[in-house]
């Protein structure tokens, strides 16, 4: 299954996650509830996935933690605010970077409109 396969089937579980329950229960709430339905839907799913980074040659686990990671494909980062801030999409980017993927989704379930608060973030991902 491709990155944008994959992207697809995140996106209509947000949407369906986000016309059921609405927006504004916690980042928490809406991650278990994504992992549940992916997972349900086939999908390998890992929450809270360290983020290593090597500093001089050493390397460090603690600091980053990515939200879902679909498949060992795709990164979603997941968002209950009421506007996402350019350094959240930039955060999803490093997290590709160091984990050397190249696709992630942004989600925020803050939005009043679900399709509002998603953004696709590449990572040297040719459409």
């Amino acid at each position: 299954m491709t990155e944008n396969q994959i992207a697809k089937a995140v996106v209509d579980v947000a949407y369906k996650l986000h016309t059921e329950l609405g927006p504004g229960l916690l980042e928490t709430v809406y991650e278990v509830l994504m992992e549940h339905e992916l997972v349900r839907r086939g999908f390998s799913v890992r929450r809270q996935v360290p983020v290593p980074i090597e500093w001089n040659g050493v390397k460090f686990t603690e600091g980053f933690k990515a939200d879902l990671i679909v498949n060992d494909l795709v990164i979603v980062e997941l968002k209950s605010v009421e506007k996402l801030a350019p350094v959240h999409a930039k955060q999803l980017l490093t997290y590709l970077r160091l984990k050397q993927l190249r696709l992630g989704l942004l989600i925020n379930f803050g939005e009043e409109v679900i399709k509002d608060g998603i953004k696709r973030v590449v990572n040297g991902l040719r459409d």
